[in-house]
């Protein structure tokens, strides 16, 4: 498993809780929820996984399938995609939903307090 693969994955409702809500507590995780149909949520992916990576890990993100996983998008109130939301210490620290470019994401995880 190369270091992309280990700050990125796929989640799913099976296992959210431990690979998002418990690893949070060691390592803030942005959770991407994403649709294929959706062309900003093909937009947003590139920019959100450049920023993980040059972050060295520091920020995971996690991809869940919002078609594979509607009970998620319900439990969190999700409206429209994509929506990403960051995870500190197990709980949501912050959100938003559109595309936003690589700047704002920054400023958004900044915001948050998930950048060291």
């Amino acid at each position: 498993m190369g270091i992309t693969e280990k700050i990125i994955f796929d989640v799913t409702e099976d296992n959210f809780e431990q690979r998002v809500i418990d690893a949070s507590k060691t390592k803030p995780i942005l959770v991407d929820f994403w649709a294929e149909w959706c062309p900003p949520c093909r937009a947003l992916t590139p920019v959100l996984e450049k920023i993980i990576q040059q972050l060295n890990g520091d920020v995971l993100l996690a991809k869940v399938e919002v078609d594979d996983n509607m009970h998620l998008a319900g439990r969190y109130g999700l409206r429209g995609f994509p929506t990403a939301i960051i995870f500190v210490n197990g709980e949501e620290q912050g959100r938003f939903s559109g595309f936003k470019p690589e700047s704002e994401v920054i400023d958004f995880l900044s915001d948050c307090n998930a950048l060291t």
